[in-house]
């Protein structure tokens, strides 16, 4: 996300906003990708995207990325651009998902990415992770968290299991959201920007 576009939850009717989303880190740093914003839809503050990269740190080059949830995809494309060694895309919109392929294609680094349009829930029960360490970002709607609260923390738990040792997993929400719900509680830790929070959890060896 140069501001990356996630879903609230459900589309409303009304005008869609186009903006353009600037890739802040890395190869294609400073190149734009265009988002037809939904009503309701909620921008990504650059602050914590540029955060989220900071604190991956050398979680990103070389290994593989998870953008879940993908939206814009612009959390892959700053990945993509941090020498990810692979990025997958999900997101069960076609729209969105044939927006973030073109943007691929665009900026010529369609060779290293997947998108699946795919519900992240059902995904992540048939998900079968390399044998190597990865990286997961999760940017879920932000009314999943009460609506699907037993959905979201069976896929966090899921994807837990399934990861190999080393993999570090991402979880956005805003900050009301309480992150000992979450599996393995004790073991994540939060980072508050403004009104969101990142929930980050690393897999022991």
């Amino acid at each position: 996300m140069a501001i990356a576009c996630r879903y609230p939850g459900r589309h409303n009717d009304g005008v869609r906003e186009k903006t353009h989303l600037r890739i802040v880190g890395g190869s294609l740093r400073g190149r734009k990708l265009s988002c037809l914003v939904e009503p309701g839809m909620r921008p990504t503050p650059y602050r914590v995207r540029e955060a989220l990269f900071n604190i991956l740190g050398n979680a990103v080059p070389g290994r593989p990325f998870f953008d879940l949830f993908s939206g814009t995809g612009a959390v892959g494309m700053e990945a993509l651009s941090r020498s990810a060694g692979s990025v997958e895309f999900i997101e069960r919109d076609p729209r969105l998902a044939s927006e973030i392929l073109r943007h691929l294609q665009t900026f010529g680094v369609s060779d290293r990415a997947q998108v699946l349009r795919a519900d992240v829930y059902r995904w992540a029960e048939r998900w079968r992770p390399p044998a190597e360490p990865v990286t997961l970002f999760l940017g879920p709607p932000f009314p999943d968290f009460e609506h699907r609260r037993d959905d979201l923390s069976h896929a966090v738990a899921e994807l837990q299991h399934k990861a190999a040792a080393g993999s570090v997993l991402v979880l956005q929400s805003e900050k009301t959201f309480d992150p000992g719900a979450l599996p393995d509680a004790p073991k994540w830790e939060e980072r508050l920007y403004g009104r969101n929070r990142l929930s980050i959890w690393v897999k022991e060896e």
